[in-house]
């Protein structure tokens, strides 16, 4: 599966940016395995529209739309980074339903009335949501088609 992003892209995303030091210090084969891996992970979500080719692997681009959007390819590279960086989904969707933890003397009580959209939808990063909310469908409403 072609990934949105690249090394490169990534590595110019990353040249302004504060906080990447694990993606700096990663070997080349981690970096392309969570570019694949975030790729997977957005290909998952439900999106407004089409593909542009029935044929075409991944999601985008969409509709009338022959490049993968600048906020799809920076999302991948911000969910790649969280990756690198330890944050594995299957555990963050698990802590969601943890409400108190204790270590020796010290206890900490979570608020679980309400749960973080981008974890339910296997996201590891917030920021790499704000980039895709945009493009994803309402999953309060529903469409319907009329066929004869």
């Amino acid at each position: 599966m072609p990934s949105y992003a690249t090394q490169i892209d990534a590595t110019i995303y990353f040249a302004s940016r504060l906080g990447t030091e694990c993606w700096d210090d990663a070997i080349s084969e981690d970096k392309d395995k969570a570019l694949g891996q975030a790729t997977h992970i957005i290909d998952r979500l439900n999106f407004v529209g089409c593909k542009n080719d029935v044929d075409q692997v991944n999601q985008f681009p969409r509709d009338t739309d022959t490049v993968v959007p600048d906020d799809v390819k920076n999302a991948s590279i911000e969910i790649a980074l969280a990756l690198i960086d330890g944050v594995n989904p299957e555990l963050e969707f698990e802590n969601l339903f943890m409400t108190s933890q204790g270590y020796g003397g010290a206890r900490s009580s979570y608020d679980r009335s309400v749960k973080p959209s981008h974890v339910l939808a296997g996201v590891p990063s917030f920021t790499a949501w704000t980039f895709l909310k945009p493009y994803l469908r309402d999953p309060h409403s529903m469409e319907l088609r009329r066929t004869s």
